[in-house]
């Protein structure tokens, strides 16, 4: 090798340290979008991620590299050939090879486990020890040479126990004839598949000594041609025969360089991970941060649980309740009582009603009789929980949107049970009474006392009269006896009391709604956060964590 190749090969050297991180993020991005994504789409790279934990386990000092090829291409004779021994039968019409045998240069026993692996039974394992005394074959040691069945054999078994076999081996050299080297089926369906392999793949033209000179390099540059179309550009091209030892030199040699250099694995697994990220591209899209669902989205599914919690009926009730209770302390003392009576429309619903204090402490909150949903009501929160999913998929691939989907909707039934919580537990502003209901209260009281003063006296002094005593003296406000004015004027200033707040309770009224459906709509909103947008952040976070995941993956 020269100098030049030497430096060019140790530039394109793969580091292990570096595989295994990029292994690792495979790995996590596996874990992040399992639970979100078809397992169809993701089964190539959980085989990976097994496989290459495997390999890296086994024998790094070994190289496995397989003979592949079509009936009749010559395989198992160049297998024989660069054994130097007759280990493979040798057929050329029909399929002979049905299971894979193996060649091992060196000790047979440290290759065991990676021959176990790969599943080379091991009546049909051999060694070349006995022969490495020879320079030419010392240089091979730590190779594995596997001659494969034929992959268009008429046994179907053969064909899916080579698919198994290329998918495990380090290196694959491909064995074409003269005459079949363009075979659609080599092309199609298998070397095209292994374009980013072709730092481990070569590609000999066997039983070249059926051809001249000049037919052998118009086939080769044929050759190459499809492999260009094949996207196999830069693979090793090289012309064998198994009868002439002088024509499997350049083989001999692209191995030794193989078994020197110990890359073959690492390139191996390094060329999969390219291919396994590439399909895993089309699943992931541009960046989405957490909060891609908008303001808009949010506020649109809050008002409709709000909606379908009877947010604005228990906000009525509020507005109701505040009306009562506020004429209920500043009215007439004579009338509260009947004001009492009256139902109160918060209690109906079960709510505003202090927590009775008992021995044992429970957390359980009592459910609200707030009326139940209509079918109108439901039908615009699954459009609402619909839009939020659909906001959240819109900048992402279209394989994520039914993950987002099944999130947003993943706590759907426990919504009902959620937001009558919310609405049972939200502080309505109605457990104390406002200061100065008590003042106008204490008022009343006092105008009444008045009155009943007056009144009393009045009483006394009629009494005076009906037993022809000395009448009383009542004193004067001009032409008005004391007692009367304060009877009517008792009276008369409770009424107009009575009705100069009642503008003023009405405004309180509209203010209590307001501020009790404004913590509603807050204690709804959280509710709508934690059970349909927390749901979908996840997806959303697992997303982001699994796009830079594969951007470990695919840095090289």
């Amino acid at each position: 090798m020269s100098l030049v190749e030497k430096v060019v090969r140790d530039s394109d050297r793969v580091k292990a340290e570096r595989l295994v991180l990029r292994l690792e993020a495979l790995a996590k991005f596996l874990r992040l979008t399992d639970p979100y994504l078809p397992d169809g789409e993701l089964v190539a790279a959980h085989t990976l991620v097994e496989r290459a934990g495997t390999r890296l386990a086994l024998s790094r000092d070994h190289t496995v590299v397989a003979l592949a090829g079509s009936t009749g291409s010559g395989k198992s004779s160049l297998f024989n050939a660069l054994a130097r021994l007759k280990l493979s039968p040798v057929g050329v019409r029909r399929p002979t090879t049905g299971a894979a045998h193996a060649c091992v240069w060196g000790p047979l026993e440290p290759a065991n486990q990676l021959l176990d692996w790969v599943g080379v039974l091991p009546r049909q394992r051999f060694i070349r020890e006995s022969a490495l005394d020879a320079d030419d074959e010392a240089s091979l040691r730590g190779l594995v040479l596997l001659d494969l069945p034929d992959f268009d054999s008429i046994e179907r078994g053969h064909r899916l126990e080579v698919d198994r076999l290329l998918g495990l081996v380090d290196q694959i050299v491909w064995v074409v004839d003269p005459q079949k080297y363009g075979d659609r089926i080599l092309h199609q369906a298998y070397l095209s598949q292994f374009r980013s392999h072709a730092d481990v793949t070569i590609v000999v033209l066997n039983q070249a000594d059926r051809l001249t000179a000049a037919d052998t390099e118009i086939v080769l540059t044929d050759l190459k041609r499809l492999l260009e179309d094949d996207g196999m550009t830069g693979a090793p091209v090289l012309a064998t025969s198994a009868k002439q030892p002088g024509m499997l030199s350049d083989l001999r040699s692209a191995l030794e360089r193989t078994v020197a250099e110990r890359q073959a694995a690492l390139r191996r697994l390094g060329a999969d991970l390219e291919a396994v990220s590439g399909q895993l591209v089309d699943m992931i899209g541009p960046p989405a941060a957490e909060d891609e669902i908008d303001r808009a989205t949010v506020r649109q599914l809050s008002d409709a649980l709000a909606a379908s919690a009877g947010v604005p009926a228990v906000a009525d009730a509020v507005a109701g309740s505040y009306r009562q209770r506020a004429v209920a302390s500043t009215g007439w003392p004579l009338v509260r009582g009947l004001r009492r009576l009256r139902p109160d429309p918060l209690r109906r619903l079960h709510l505003g009603v202090e927590p009775t204090t008992d021995a044992v402490s429970t957390e359980v909150t009592p459910r609200t009789s707030v009326p139940e949903a209509n079918a109108a009501q439901k039908a615009a929160v699954g459009l609402s929980v619909r839009a939020v999913a659909s906001r959240a998929a819109a900048p992402l691939p279209e394989i994520w949107a039914p993950a987002l989907n099944n999130a947003a909707r993943s706590r759907a039934g426990d919504l009902s049970d959620a937001l009558d919580r919310a609405v049972a537990k939200t502080e309505l502003g109605m457990s104390r009474p406002p200061l100065w209901w008590r003042g106008v209260g204490l008022l009343q009281w006092l105008l009444t006392l008045i009155a009943a003063g007056g009144l009393g006296w009045l009483i006394v002094g009629y009494l005076i009269q009906l037993l022809a005593l000395p009448d009383l003296d009542y004193p004067q406000v001009g032409a008005v006896p004391m007692p009367t004015l304060m009877l009517l004027g008792g009276l008369l200033l409770g009424l107009l009391l009575a009705v100069l707040l009642r503008p003023i309770v009405d405004w309180g009224a509209r203010r209590a709604r307001r501020k009790a459906e404004g913590r509603l709509r807050s204690a709804i909103t959280e509710v709508a956060r934690e059970y349909v947008v927390a749901p979908v952040r996840e997806v959303l976070n697992a997303y982001a964590q699994a796009r830079e995941a594969l951007t470990v993956v695919r840095s090289e």
